[in-house]
């Protein structure tokens, strides 16, 4: 089965978000926080057991590196740069972005996670 391929990335670093235009006109914007969580990585997938991942409402992308003629690796604020984000995988997110969204928002209620970034903070001891 053919998939679109991904024809335009465009990536929208104030709002934080990526425009996704595939040959078959479709166009769709996700979140860098979406991406971020379910990122295609074997830490995220956790090799068959999804890591939940939190805190990442903040979260940007900071480059978008091509992978041949059908991939592109997202490289992450938070460091994270391991998952090759495909043309097929990005349809797939981009065309059940909202199911997976409620999905994602059930499990953080579900685990008492949270999206808000963890801000760091100085102690001191006396």
């Amino acid at each position: 089965m053919s998939h679109p391929q991904v024809v335009s990335l465009k990536l929208k670093r104030k709002s934080r978000l990526l425009e996704i235009g595939f040959d078959d006109g479709s166009q769709y914007q996700l979140s860098c926080e979406f991406l971020r969580v379910y990122s295609p990585s074997a830490e995220v997938h956790g090799h068959g057991n999804p890591v939940l991942v939190t805190n990442k409402k903040a979260v940007n992308i900071t480059a978008i590196e091509p992978v041949g003629n059908y991939a592109v690796k997202l490289v992450f604020d938070d460091g994270h740069d391991t998952g090759l984000y495909s043309w097929q995988v990005l349809h797939q997110l981009a065309t059940n972005q909202l199911s997976l969204w409620e999905q994602y928002l059930a499990r953080l209620r579900a685990e008492k996670g949270s999206r808000e970034a963890v801000i760091p903070m100085n102690i001191r001891y006396s």
